[in-house]
């Protein structure tokens, strides 16, 4: 049980923070936020055109670092790494394993897979893709289950296995992804490189969660709106935005108990929604079938698909392609996340081997986030396929996503119910994943914290704080998907880099532990 410094005194508690790392942070968001209150079209204009450049130009530097993950992922699992415990030789892990896999599956991106997987085969219907690869309704079941996939759940088991190795094995009390670059950097990451990349790690993930919160926050304004008869707006979505900051503030003061009892609530709450659609719907059968037609595709084309880089852009402009529009996106989404979760991943697997970490975690992980794409989006895409609802068709001439999400519920048995049920297991996700993440990033305010101590509460509400302020801005200044694609894909850039340097530390650093070795000095 880790011992909560909440008790300390502010002027003890100062002396111990990292200024920059948080003051920096802080003032940017602001800015930013500003920027994009008073000038949101020539903002978004900027993000764009540095989004074409990354994801068009260097699309290739995306897809490498997915495929290279994967396989490094399996690697360390099954190499001698893979032996490794985090922990003690006789460490017995701190949560069972349904309380573990609904903490790795709910405090991680579990609201925006749930948004998506009523939406994203939808996105997908209109692409010359799709045609090229055979039919809507072979394909645009498939790729949502590539993109939400092994690639990017790699990014979280390898960088678990080295924030877990950093914390547990090596004791290292500077939980910061600057120390997880220790062993290939050595004393440089004590200078202005190590701020940098802390520096770089913050704003990345401030990119991903800035891009969350404004993605479905609205489709809980939506179902809001519906419910009680409210009238759609900005202001009801930003309500909601505080809403949920105030749901997971109150949460992560608690800590780490608290998380896992909110997850396992959340686990139970996500299953009920799958029976309500998958036995309610009336398409069970479909939704199976084109399930398992999806998976069979998925393997049968898995490495064509991961490898495929689109030279010619499919979509025929010649300029932005299928690959550069979606795969890149999703790449880079989830390694903007990297910079957390895994260290909330790494921080929850004490006990276990790092072998146990990745299978376990790659299981929990895809069975969830898989059954949310089944069953929520075959459900839609059986509607549109047997000509009941036309959603595709919706999306493409504009209409609003959430809206769109609200008429497929409408087609269930006693729609107000299903909704209920959305909101609230929607929240509670949202609740539970910026409880994880708040927890590690107040940790990594601390210039030195033990594993066995969880951040003071005053640290934890700061950067609950942070988390909603980029959001509001984007909210505010209505950017479409695409802009918020592009807020993610900048920032995976730089933390790209940095990730590539963090998992050639670990395997250095890991090697010589095996080898009897000291951890290096810092």
């Amino acid at each position: 049980m880790k011992k909560s410094l909440g008790g300390q005194k502010l002027r003890e508690l100062l002396p111990q923070l990292d200024a920059v790392d948080m003051l920096v942070p802080l003032f940017v968001v602001v800015g930013l936020c500003v920027v994009f209150l008073l000038s949101p079209e020539e903002s978004t204009r900027v993000v764009d055109t540095i989004r074409g450049f990354l994801g068009n130009q260097l699309s290739s530097f995306y897809i490498l670092i997915g495929v290279g993950f994967l396989v490094v992922s399996l690697y360390i699992a099954f190499s001698k790494y893979g032996d490794i415990r985090l922990g003690g030789p006789e460490e017995k892990p701190a949560y069972s394993s349904f309380q573990w896999g609904a903490m790795i599956f709910t405090g991680t991106m579990a609201a925006d897979i749930l948004y998506y997987s009523f939406c994203e085969w939808a996105l997908y219907a209109q692409e010359s893709r799709i045609l090229q690869m055979g039919s809507v309704q072979d394909w645009a079941s498939t790729y949502p289950l590539f993109h939400w996939g092994p690639v990017p759940w790699s990014f979280y088991m390898v960088l678990s296995a080295c924030f877990g190795f950093m914390i547990h094995v090596r004791k290292r009390t500077k939980q910061k992804f600057s120390e997880g670059c220790r062993a290939l950097l050595g004393r440089r990451v004590d200078g202005p490189i190590g701020h940098l990349i802390d520096l770089i790690a913050i704003f990345a993930l401030l990119a991903g969660t800035a891009t969350t919160f404004s993605l479905a926050t609205p489709l809980l304004s939506a179902v809001l709106g519906d419910l009680f008869g409210l009238p759609s707006s900005v202001l009801l979505t930003v309500g909601l935005l505080v809403l949920v900051a105030l749901v997971y503030t109150a949460d992560v003061i608690v800590g780490y108990h608290a998380i896992m009892k909110m997850s396992v609530i959340c686990a139970w709450l996500f299953f009920a929604l799958l029976g309500y659609f998958f036995f309610g719907g009336g398409q069970a059968q479909y939704i199976l079938e084109t399930g398992i037609t999806a998976m069979g595709n998925l393997i049968q084309n898995f490495v064509g698909m991961v490898t495929w880089a689109d030279p010619l852009r499919s979509s025929g402009d010649g300029a932005t392609g299928f690959v550069q529009s979606w795969t890149v996106f999703y790449w880079a989404y989830w390694m903007a996340w990297c910079v957390a979760t895994p260290f909330f991943v790494g921080v929850i697997s004490k006990g276990r081997t790092i072998r146990g970490t990745i299978i376990g975690g790659y299981i929990a992980g895809l069975s969830s986030t898989f059954l949310s794409f089944i069953v929520f989006g075959n459900y839609g895409l059986g509607l549109e396929m047997r000509g009941r609802l036309d959603v595709s068709g919706a999306i493409a001439a504009g209409a609003d996503i959430p809206t769109v999400i609200l008429s497929i519920f409408r087609t269930l048995p006693l729609p107000f119910v299903a909704l209920a049920l959305l909101f609230i297991t929607m929240v509670l996700f949202y609740a539970t994943t910026f409880d994880s993440l708040t927890m590690v990033v107040a940790a990594y305010s601390y210039r030195r914290l033990a594993d066995v101590e969880e951040p003071h509460h005053v640290v934890r509400i700061f950067w609950a704080f942070i988390f909603i302020i980029f959001p509001i801005g984007l909210i505010n200044a209505q950017s479409s998907l695409s802009s918020l694609q592009s807020v993610s894909i900048v920032a995976a850039f730089p933390i790209g880099i940095v990730i590539v340097l963090l998992v050639a530390s670990f395997l250095k650093d890991a090697g010589n532990y095996l080898k009897g070795e000291a951890p290096p000095e810092g």
